[in-house]
């Protein structure tokens, strides 16, 4: 068995951003257009009106205040409200996998690999552009990378579950080096036209490098152990699919899109992920007190911070768990690892960190790692 690391991270940034407050200012037109329309059937009682939003309600909720997307006039327009993507011929390279080429290269970049280092690509995403052929394998393909590639879905903690695939593909040898890449599109799945939830989503791919300890570059992170688990919860769901069209199914049906019981996921997963990460430290005689650095999925503000405190008996600082959800909002399962990408130049050799994911399914992933 070889011993395996993380040896780098990669980043694409979408080019456009946006504010709570053009989000709000948007919202609110669609609101009085809804209200406007529906004036009639709001008066009888029989319609329920469209409340307004507030940046003040998105940030006490989230925590929130921009997110990046690939396209925003299409969600800014309050008679469309969802992204306007252009259709793009098989000849050319998916969205997906364009974004996926993007962040990858960087990893490579930051860890001086070429793609002949690479034996495999797992693409890990909470929703595929397509059914198949797989965007791993485009992306593998457009990177120059002889091997394999395959897609996986485990919602929020997808890329944690693919970190534990490309590590054990890496220690028992079936694989030099595995890229984790994770093309989270989200706009086109968030239902931006529901005050509960449209502002929680953004866009943006990260990667990760996985490989042996002993190619990997001087500072890696060696990863001492991986831990998944789920259990099965409807409190997270988007129920399009293949079949819908079989079902005769609107794509604009409410459950076609993303939807949560937001208040009864908090009080479930913040629980489990604390007990998750504390018993995945105890399994390598590690206790929560002596890890330098979580870096935890950037679901909601007062979500990390309640699994933080139950972690650490206190309340913890930017510095035990950074918070970029303020910038990139919920980027599903691309938000643990941009923490990571974003704020471990500063942990010293020998020192531990946690990535930590959790999210639909119930769903929670792990990674205890260490600083060479």
């Amino acid at each position: 068995m070889h011993r395996v690391a993380i040896s780098s991270t990669g980043l694409f940034v979408p080019p456009h951003t946006i504010s709570n407050e053009e989000l709000v200012k948007a919202f609110n037109r669609f609101s009085d257009l809804e209200n406007e329309k529906n004036a009639e059937a709001i008066a009888a009682g029989t319609h329920t009106a469209v409340p307004h939003s507030s940046v003040e309600f998105i940030e006490k909720a989230s925590g929130i205040k921009q997110r990046y997307v690939m396209e925003k006039d299409g969600v800014l327009d309050p008679t469309r409200m969802h992204p306007k993507l252009t259709a793009r011929p098989d000849s050319e390279l998916s969205l997906m996998a364009e974004i996926g080429v993007a962040a990858a290269r960087d990893a490579l970049a930051r860890a001086g690999k070429q793609p002949s280092d690479i034996d495999g690509v797992i693409c890990a995403a909470a929703n595929m552009q397509r059914a198949y052929p797989a965007m791993a394998v485009e992306i593998q393909t457009a990177l120059g990378i002889r091997g394999f590639g395959f897609d996986m879905n485990v919602a929020c903690s997808s890329a944690t579950f693919a970190i534990e695939m490309a590590v054990n593909a890496v220690k028992t040898g079936s694989a030099r080096a595995v890229l984790v890449v994770d093309p989270e599109i989200t706009s086109p799945h968030l239902a931006w036209k529901d005050r509960d939830c449209h502002f929680i989503f953004g866009d943006v791919c990260t990667a990760i490098l996985i490989e042996r300890l002993d190619n990997a570059p001087a500072g890696a992170f060696e990863v001492l152990g991986t831990r998944l688990l789920t259990t099965f919860s409807n409190n997270i769901r988007n129920n399009a699919g293949f079949m819908s069209r079989s079902e005769d199914r609107d794509p604009q049906d409410r459950d076609q899109l993303f939807y949560q019981e937001g208040r009864k996921v908090f009080k479930e997963v913040c629980p489990m992920a604390a007990e998750h990460i504390t018993a995945h430290l105890a399994a390598h005689d590690l206790q929560p007190g002596g890890v330098r650095r979580f870096w935890l999925h950037q679901a909601n503000l007062g979500m990390n911070q309640l699994i933080a405190r139950k972690l650490l008996g206190r309340d913890s600082t930017p510095d035990d768990a950074p918070v970029i959800l303020d910038e990139f909002a919920n980027t599903a399962s691309a938000g643990s690892i941009i923490s990571f990408h974003r704020h471990h130049e500063d942990i010293k050799a020998g020192e531990i960190g946690v990535i930590c994911s959790f999210g639909a399914g119930y769903s929670i992933g792990s990674a205890v790692v260490r600083r060479t």
